[in-house]
């Protein structure tokens, strides 16, 4: 069944969810929670070090968010869509399922605040259901 998977993509749709999820991050990151990311993260904006390689931050994050999206269309062909309902469940499925336990491994080790998961967390749960959507809309 997976052997076929790439014969019932639609690529348009995953590389448009793809890029809301993506963009998804500049809102979120860069705007909405700017401050309290930065405040948590203990990152120095003035630090000039913090400007290299942030283009294979950004690369290599995108790449990582498409690979969600992969897995989302995949699972999507599994399980029958009929629905925004049905998109949305999903999404939630399986952020709260696998995106959800994998950063909160992280944080155990890192001793992040607690904000700072709730931040990262909802970031990837809104990030994939705005892409199941997008995925349902666009069939």
């Amino acid at each position: 069944m997976l052997h076929h998977f790439t014969d019932h993509v639609n690529w348009l749709s995953l590389m448009i969810a793809t890029l809301a999820y993506f963009l998804l991050g500049a809102i979120w990151y860069g705007g909405i929670f700017s401050k309290a990311w930065v405040r948590l993260s203990g990152i120095n904006p003035n630090d000039p070090n913090m400007k290299k390689g942030v283009a294979l931050t950004m690369t290599s994050s995108f790449l990582f968010m498409a690979l969600s999206c992969i897995g989302l269309t995949i699972l999507r062909q599994l399980v029958p869509m009929n629905n925004y309902a049905d998109a949305f469940h999903l999404a939630v499925l399986i952020s709260i399922c696998f995106s959800t336990p994998a950063i909160s491994i992280g944080y155990l080790y890192n001793k992040k605040p607690v904000a700072l998961y709730f931040i990262d967390c909802c970031y990837h749960i809104l990030g994939l259901v705005i892409a199941s959507m997008i995925m349902q809309y666009l069939g």
